[in-house]
């Protein structure tokens, strides 16, 4: 999957000599040299909406029998006036390319995390697992799965959207409910779909994905952000299959109570009650935001929506100013 983070502004600030602009049809441009991502299926520009005169996002993948951006843009096309969803602007097809054009966000949460060194405060991990559980239960509530639930998928927003936490990439979502309004059927012998560091056991073992899987997911986020790593992170084997099956003894090895050693009591209990779930349960969304809403009250904190990235920009920009100032 594609995964992007930017600093660039809405507003059109590309230099001249960085442009290499190239009109894809009469409402959109992009940037061949500008890249801000890439991943397994294509890669992700920037690009201008000529009529508007904003940046946007453009994802690109090879022309193919099955086009995974085509796919995308139709799920977009359903979920996108949720909140914390990107708008999608259209898709064009050129002849040898498809052209995902879609609203430019800011950094994505792994990319923010790298930047705070790998270690978010409790405050700052209740008000993402706050909003990502909102970003999920609305992608639910639309009859999808995301199933692939990682920090390089979630992004923060730009400008007015600074303080609010959108989720991207639906290339492996998939419609668990089916047409005539019923729960998919469970199924075992499913190869893995996701990230294998954040997917659930049940996705290890080989089990059709449901709610309860997105929702183990944001635990094992949670549990990273909270903690700088995950002990299955960086193992070595000599092909994927090792790789997954190692992870897998790992995550049951290392259960809830010893994977959070350390952390407040609401990590331990969200992925136990993951994993209790049945198939076809509904997650008690609201109980989980408020666990963690009350979490950063008995810190005696706000949800305020100031992140720790807030303050450290905010600080690195006044040390800036004061340099230039002596």
């Amino acid at each position: 999957m594609i995964s992007y983070s930017t600093t660039t502004t809405s507003s059109i600030k590309v230099k001249e000599k960085e442009k290499e602009e190239h009109r894809l049809d009469k409402d959109f441009t992009i940037f061949v040299n500008k890249q801000l991502g890439k991943g397994g299926f294509g890669q992700l520009f920037l690009g201008r909406s000529i009529r508007e005169n904003i940046l946007v996002a453009i994802k690109v993948e090879e022309q193919s029998p099955r086009s995974r951006l085509s796919y995308e843009f139709q799920i977009l096309k359903e979920i996108s006036e949720g909140d914390g969803i990107p708008k999608v602007y259209k898709i064009h097809s050129g002849k040898k390319h498809n052209y995902l054009i879609m609203q430019l966000l800011g950094k994505s949460l792994d990319k923010l995390f790298v930047d705070m060194k790998k270690k978010f405060t409790i405050k700052t991990v209740c008000m993402l697992a706050y909003q990502m559980v909102q970003r999920v239960e609305y992608v639910h509530s639309r009859g999808y799965i995301h199933r692939d639930i990682k920090p390089g998928n979630f992004l923060i927003g730009k400008n007015l959207d600074s303080k609010k936490l959108f989720i991207i990439d639906f290339g492996l979502s998939k419609k668990y409910i089916d047409k005539a309004g019923k729960h998919i059927i469970y199924k075992e012998g499913k190869g893995l779909t996701g990230t294998a560091r954040y997917v659930s056991l049940n996705t290890h073992y080989g089990i059709e994905q449901s709610r309860r899987d997105d929702i183990e997911g944001i635990a094992y986020n949670l549990i990273y952000f909270a903690k700088g790593k995950l002990p299955w992170q960086g193992v070595k084997t000599k092909n994927k299959k090792e790789k997954h099956k190692k992870i897998m003894e790992l995550k049951e090895e290392y259960n809830p109570d010893k994977l959070c050693e350390g952390l407040p009591e609401e990590f331990p209990t969200l992925l136990k009650y993951a994993r209790k779930l049945d198939f076809e349960e509904k997650p008690d969304y609201k109980n989980i935001k408020i666990m963690f809403k009350q979490l950063i009250g008995a810190n005696k904190q706000q949800m305020d929506w100031k992140f720790d990235w807030d303050v450290a920009y905010k600080n690195k920009n006044e040390e800036e100013d004061d340099e230039e100032n002596e």
